[in-house]
This record gives C-alpha cells, sequence and structure tokens, in this order.
C-alpha cells in the first residue's frame, strides 16, 4: 500500500511511497484588465462591519473571512462577491502559492475550487468594476484553524506502476468519515481517455477503518494514464476532524488480460485486448474446497508461493493470487491428468507448468478473474471485490449518488441518469457478468 506526497509541512507515514504526479485544474483565480480610471481602494478591519468593504457609492466587496480571523473554517474556502458592480479580478496568496477558484457567470460570485489548507495564512486581493467605471479594491488576510483531530488518507496504487483493466482506485482512511460526500467531491480523476466511473465507500474494509473505492462503469480502456488528487487538506471528514494534506498519485493501465474460469467444464479462457488467446483446462476446488464464483482481481504474483494445509506444505511455481484467503492461478504440475476433466485442488484453480507461467508473465494486479459454475459464492471484501457489483448497484455506495465523468482536464459529478448506455466513454470490451453478493 502506498501514500501519494503531502503539502508542504506534511508528514510521510508510509515508507516506500510513490512520488505523485500533481493534477492541473483551473487557473489560479479570476483575472481581467481594469480600466484605466481612478481607483478607489478600501482594506477591511477585524470589526464585524468589516467584512464589507464600500468605495464608489453602491459598489460593496464582501470578502469570507473577514480580515483578521484566526481561526477560519478552511473546509468553508473563501468567497468574494460584489454588490453594484462585477468582480475583475480575485488573486489568493500563501506562502505555498496561489489559490485556484472560480468565478460565477454574472461575475458577481467568486469561491475557491477546494477546501483551504489547515493552519495556514491566506491574503486575498479582489477588484471590481463600478458601474461609473471606477475600479475597486478590498483585501484580506486571515488564518486558518489548527484542528485538534486530523485523518489522513494513503492510497494503494504506486508511481507510474501499471495495472489490470480492473483495478479501483482504492483509498484507506485513519478515521471513520461521516460526511462522505464532502470527501468525495475533494477527489479529483484525470484520464488520458474519457472515463465514466463513481465512487463508492466500504467501512469497515480490509487494512482501514474506511476505504473509498473509485471504479469505472465498464473496465478501463487499455493504455488509460490516470491521475489522481486528493485534495483533502482543510476538508471536514467528520464533526472536528479535518484532512491536513494532498494527496496525489500517477499510474496506467496495462494492456486488458481477463480470464474466465469454469468450475463445471473444467476449462478457463483468457482474452487478452478484447481477444481470445487461449483456452486452457483446469481443475479448480474439490467438493467441500470449492472454488468460489464471483468476479475478482489478480492481487499479488509470486515464483514459488509456499502453500500449506492439512497434511501438505510446497512451494508452488508461477501463483497469481486473487483472494486474501488464498486462491490462487498457479502451477499444479501433479494434476495435469486430472486437469480439463475433475476438481481435485484445495479451492485454487490448476493449471499445466506451460499455461501458469504463460498467464503468470502476463499478469499484472488488477487483471480480472471471474470464476463461474461452482456451488459456492464469493465474499465481499475476500479480495478487490468491486467488480462483484452491477452498475446501478455501485452507485448506491455513492455519498453523492452521482457518476463521475473523468478525462484529461479533470472530472465532474454527472446524473448517471443522462448517460447514453453506449456512450463514447465506453472502454473497449465491458466487464464479464459476474455474481452480487
Amino acid at each position: 500500500m502506498r501514500r501519494g506526497d503531502r503539502a508542504p509541512g506534511g508528514r510521510r507515514r508510509l515508507a516506500g511511497l510513490a512520488v505523485a504526479v500533481a493534477l492541473a485544474l483551473l487557473g489560479a483565480g479570476c483575472t481581467a484588465a481594469g480600466p484605466a480610471t481612478p481607483t478607489v481602494k478600501t482594506t477591511e478591519t477585524a470589526s464585524a462591519a468589516a467584512r464589507t468593504a464600500a468605495a464608489a457609492p453602491g459598489t460593496r466587496i464582501t470578502i469570507t473571512p473577514a480580515n483578521g480571523a484566526v481561526a477560519a473554517d478552511p473546509s468553508a474556502g473563501i468567497t468574494v462577491t460584489a454588490a453594484g458592480g462585477t468582480l475583475t479580478s480575485v488573486t489568493v496568496r500563501t506562502p505555498a502559492g496561489t489559490v485556484p477558484g472560480r468565478l460565477s457567470q454574472n461575475g458577481r460570485t467568486w469561491h475557491t475550487l477546494w477546501a483551504l489548507a489547515v493552519a495556514q495564512t491566506y491574503t486575498v486581493t479582489a477588484t471590481a468594476a463600478a458601474k461609473d467605471g471606477r475600479a475597486v479594491i478590498a483585501t484580506s488576510a486571515f488564518r486558518t484553524l489548527t484542528p485538534a483531530s486530523t485523518f489522513s488518507t494513503e492510497i494503494l496504487e504506486g508511481y507510474d506502476q501499471t495495472y489490470g483493466v480492473g483495478m479501483p482506485i482504492i483509498l484507506y482512511f485513519s478515521q471513520p468519515i461521516t460526511d462522505k460526500a464532502a470527501v468525495e467531491h475533494a477527489l479529483q480523476v484525470a484520464t488520458s481517455v474519457p472515463v465514466v466511473g463513481a465512487w463508492y465507500w466500504d467501512e469497515p474494509c480490509n487494512m482501514a477503518v474506511a476505504c473509498a473505492y473509485f471504479r469505472p462503469r465498464d473496465y478501463w480502456p487499455a493504455g488509460t494514464m490516470v491521475s489522481f488528487t486528493g485534495h483533502l487538506d482543510g476538508v471536514q471528514g467528520a464533526p472536528g476532524v479535518y484532512g491536513d494534506h494532498t494527496l496525489t498519485q500517477t499510474f496506467r493501465i496495462g494492456p486488458s488480460l481477463i480470464a474466465v474460469g469454469n468450475t463445471q467444464t473444467h476449462r478457463t479462457q483468457i482474452y487478452y485486448n478484447g481477444k481470445l488467446r487461449y483456452d486452457w483446462p483446469i481443475s479448480s476446488g474439490k467438493p467441500g474446497d470449492a472454488t468460489p464464483d464471483g468476479s475478482y482481481l489478480t492481487i499479488e504474483k509470486a515464483n514459488p508461493v509456499l502453500m500449506t494445509g492439512p497434511g501438505y506444505s510446497l512451494e508452488v511455481p508461477w501463483s497469481v493470487r486473487f483472494t486474501f484467503s488464498g486462491d490462487y492461478y498457479h502451477d499444479a504440475y501433479w494434476s495435469v491428468g486430472e486437469q480439463g476433466f475433475e476438481n481435485v485442488s484445495h479451492g485454487c484453480v490448476n493449471l499445466s507448468p506451460a499455461d501458469a507461467q504463460t498467464y503468470y508473465n502476463l499478469a499484472v494486479p488488477g487483471d480480472p478473474i471471474t470464476i463461474t459454475g461452482s456451488p459456492k459464492g464469493g465474499t465481499w471484501d475476500n479480495g478487490w471485490t468491486e467488480w462483484f457489483l452491477s452498475w446501478p448497484q455501485y452507485l448506491k455506495g455513492s455519498a453523492t449518488g452521482q457518476a463521475v465523468l473523468a478525462g484529461p482536464a479533470g472530472s465532474t459529478f454527472v446524473d448517471p441518469s443522462t448517460l447514453p448506455p453506449d456512450a463514447a466513454t465506453a472502454p473497449l470490451q465491458t466487464s464479464p457478468s459476474g455474481n452480487a453478493f
């Protein structure tokens, strides 16, 4: 499991974490040239009335938080409004640089894109054009609160690593998250090609008290570059509990490698980039040790893996794991005679040495493996089981109830009902149907 970069002043909480590439979004502030006419400048004071700066008759600029605030709520961000005029420029500066924001279509309201950093000083300078053509300037300098409690977030993906087409973005949270929608809105996904997906909350989950997963509606298009930014610094994830860092990571999706194993026909098909490449005989779990049905993802691989059980301890070559409890696609040179005819394993999928080596050499974490025909159902969270859920089921796990449309410029939330089933964002292949738990 890996942790992305922190904002300046943050701490590294997991050794060996990959350095991530920051997600570029909108420019810092909204600017426009002011008129070459006399300028009236007003500076806010710390008094309650000083939230509003008045200059030209009928023109007022309001900046929130007010000048002099020493414990501003970072989750509220910065809001600048103009009454009796339109904003032409808003600039927000911190010791770390400028802060991006968005201007409303009518030019009267500006708001930061993300939460503010905790325990940070900010200086805001806003300019508005009055109706008589004069420029009005207002400023505010304040500091955000230092929270008594914080949550940290880690990302499983490693920097510049390659994953399979089924791989979800997996986030681990150190504290329970009650305002999941606020956290979800702080998560940005940028992709080299358009992708439709959604967030799903799992609490508790493996290795953490709370997890959030981003999964595409269908499998990722092969070759997609993915950049993630969690603008979590200043987000209030639970009452009085704030994020204190920005999390970033970049990784890639490799070729499509999909395995479908049938415990009744004793065969597995291997699809590579959407085409059937191999059709191999297998032996799966014997009665009492049946290989569980479900749409899984490869987790890790090793050659060999020491496998132990009642009456055996054996180093098994070419082993690719797909459940946390210990189910693998692996070399089983001892059962070649039964492969294609009978189920004799302790739950794993047995392959011939040559077939196991071929699959092992192709596999990366996140490659889909679907098991069908078994009398035993799969268990949620026994592996990366996000593909156990249909798309409608998966959407129910989002705190916003919305889908996410990601692309080169970042991601936006969209109403799932507005997405056509044959959208141009669909990947090169769809997932095989799996069992809903």
